[in-house]
């Protein structure tokens, strides 16, 4: 995140907003910037990825299911919108640990021991690690003593938009997204890797809840897509996972997707129509 602020002082920060007198490297003008642009970053990635994934790749029809709630995309947003900045709390306080250098981000490829065959590598180990800590976060979020509290606002949207992505009570928002933070404490990782995949894994969030079931057929049963996670809403107990199916089928919660054997919900609507 050090890059990004970087470049927020190089180019906005120090010549227009701060006073002169206000050096970049002092510590709460660092946790006022990391909150500022936490929060556009994250409203930006959510508006954008989201919005475009509602009008080119959501199937519309799917709010015609009885399932679908009366104004829910707008209050999938407004949930969202109330949400985000509180989940950024805590992700301001690791983005602050990072800048202050107590991470194993590194800037070049050099500092790698593996050069870019350990940016690579890092990036597969970084995709399995958060896999495996948010299934069983989630998995530990629909515990009786969690789930009311904390995690049965986002299974109101039983049939999910793309804006159902985002739309979570702050304390599972964050949560869910602690192995990404985590990770770079404990592995190194490349700086702009971690951009990378930062950005990738808020699409990919958006992506698993956009109605768009289709995944090549060889990968069905090994991708947690759209499908895996359509069920997890409608079934509660199944699919926990967040981009594979490894840890669902490890921990006997996999379900193959309804979608898949002729029973989604764009089969419920074609019966309803067929009636």
């Amino acid at each position: 995140m050090d890059l990004v602020l970087d470049a927020a002082d190089r180019h906005l920060l120090t010549p227009y907003v701060y006073p002169a007198g206000w050096p970049e490297g002092e510590p709460c003008r660092q946790l006022l910037s990391l909150f500022v642009i936490t929060n556009l970053g994250a409203l930006a990635l959510y508006l954008l990825f989201g919005t475009l994934s509602y009008y080119f790749i959501f199937d519309h029809e799917l709010q015609k299911h009885p399932q679908f709630l009366e104004n829910q995309v707008r209050r999938e947003i407004t949930y969202a919108l109330r949400s985000l900045p509180w989940i950024s709390v805590p992700t301001v306080a690791l983005f602050f640990a990072e800048v202050r250098g107590y991470s194993k981000l590194y800037d070049n490829i050099e500092d790698s021991p593996y050069g870019w065959s350990g940016v690579f590598l890092s990036m597969l180990s970084f995709l399995f690690f958060t896999d495996m800590g948010i299934y069983w976060i989630h998995r530990a979020l629909h515990h009786k003593l969690l789930y009311k509290r904390f995690h049965k606002p986002h299974h109101l949207w039983k049939i999910a938009t793309p804006f159902a992505s985002h739309a979570f009570h702050p304390v599972d928002g964050f949560m869910q997204s602690l192995p990404y933070h985590v990770y770079p404490f404990l592995f190194p990782l490349h700086k702009v890797t971690y951009l990378g995949l930062y950005i990738f894994v808020n699409v990919w969030t958006i992506s698993i809840h956009d109605g768009d079931y289709r995944v090549p057929r060889l990968l069905r049963h090994v991708i947690n897509g759209s499908a895996h996670h359509t069920d997890h809403h409608l079934y509660f107990d199944y699919n926990y996972g967040q981009y594979f199916t490894l840890w669902d089928k490890i921990g006997g919660s996999y379900k193959s997707p309804t979608a898949f054997e002729g029973k989604g919900p764009h089969d419920y609507l074609r019966k309803l129509r067929e009636k």
